[in-house]
């Protein structure tokens, strides 16, 4: 690119959004760039095929070496090439090591998951379970249903807040001591990677149950109350974030104003669409045949609005993230890094707040 596109490219104002029929192109663009996971029978099958060609490449050496060079390697000292032949038998066996560890860290998993799985079961069995949810706990509750699925994300999620909460104290250390842009620059993409992956988990989990996901039983309640398609609502992030980003430069205040703007337009998008959504899926099951204990649909149209559910809750992650992303592109990187911090301790304290109300002192009835 020369440097008159460059220059255009960068200088370039942020683009209106246009709403409804730009929807399915994002979604098309999520899905083509969401597999990010390597299977594990992938990384064993390689780690196999190096074991094999180290052994056979430090074989080939001595049983098939040209007779041209056989004067130079009888030249070479005996205890040389024992050494070589000695470090390819190591790398070898201590691949073999990891392999052997990975998969076994691997089955422990699994084994750790089914068991958490039968627990909860019997939870449900003996009534020790309510749907409501737990409060105060970084997850939030568990789901009604035990599925694989879900109780794997609510594992992931569980980890994931606590991430979080290394990375603000991380941040906040960061800011306070002056460090260079460029360390600082590596916390603010670690930051928003950080981000992607819940996005990621959430498309895992919504395909699992995707009433689950919009219902936000996995947050905490303070949390619920601001819940928007599953998710945070970017625009009004933006104008919790915007005080702790000044001093701003016109051009940035103009873009943040522009972005903002974009965000509202295709968040009512969305929520136009929840809503017919909603209304032809209520249409759906009133149509459908009630009889004891079960429910007979019109065929395959529930289902299919269910995958549209699914849809709408990719798209509005979509949107978060294209946010993010928007903002890093307009601010400095301690700017970011400072926007990244304060949209931690936003929703730590939200966190806080449902902790303090569930505890909260309550006068006998």
């Amino acid at each position: 690119m020369d440097s008159t596109s460059a220059q255009f490219v960068t200088s370039r104002r942020i683009p209106m959004y246009e709403p409804i029929h730009q929807i399915s192109m994002w979604e098309e663009n999520y899905r083509s760039n969401g597999n990010l996971n390597t299977s594990a029978s992938m990384i064993v099958e390689v780690d196999d095929k190096l074991d094999n060609q180290s052994e056979d490449a430090s074989q080939a050496t001595l049983a098939v070496a040209p007779s041209n060079k056989y004067d130079q390697e009888a030249s070479k000292p005996t205890d040389k090439i024992q050494r070589r032949l000695a470090q390819n038998r190591e790398a070898a066996r201590k691949s073999r090591l990891r392999k052997k560890a990975y998969v076994q860290q691997l089955e422990n998993s699994r084994l750790k998951l089914i068991q958490l799985e039968q627990e909860l079961e019997r939870a449900r069995q003996q009534g020790l379970y309510v749907g409501g949810g737990l409060e105060g706990g970084p997850l939030g509750g568990f789901s009604g249903a035990v599925n694989a699925g879900i109780t794997a994300f609510e594992m992931e999620y569980g980890h994931w807040v606590e991430e979080q909460n290394r990375q603000i104290s991380e941040l906040k250390a960061a800011l306070s001591h002056h460090i260079s842009d460029v360390e600082l620059r590596i916390l603010v993409e670690n930051g928003m990677s950080h981000y992607y992956d819940l996005f990621r988990m959430k498309s895992t989990a919504a395909r699992a149950d995707v009433f689950y996901v919009m219902s936000g039983i996995w947050k905490t309640s303070a949390e619920r109350f601001f819940l928007w398609i599953g998710g945070f609502r970017p625009s009004e992030l933006l104008k919790v974030l915007g005080p702790q980003l000044e001093p701003l430069t016109e051009s940035q205040v103009m873009d943040v104003c522009n972005l903002r703007q974009s965000c509202q337009q295709a968040e009512d998008a969305l929520s136009q669409g929840m809503e017919r959504l909603q209304q032809t899926l209520a249409e759906t099951v009133v149509a459908g045949q009630l009889g004891e204990g079960s429910y007979t649909p019109q065929p395959g149209t529930a289902l299919e609005k269910l995958d549209a559910l699914v849809s709408f809750v990719n798209q509005a992650d979509h949107l978060r993230q294209e946010t993010l992303q928007q903002m890093t592109r307009i601010l400095t990187t301690r700017q970011a890094a400072r926007g990244l911090l304060a949209m931690g301790e936003y929703f730590l304290r939200l966190r806080a707040l449902s902790t303090l109300w569930v505890s909260r002192p309550r006068e006998p009835a």
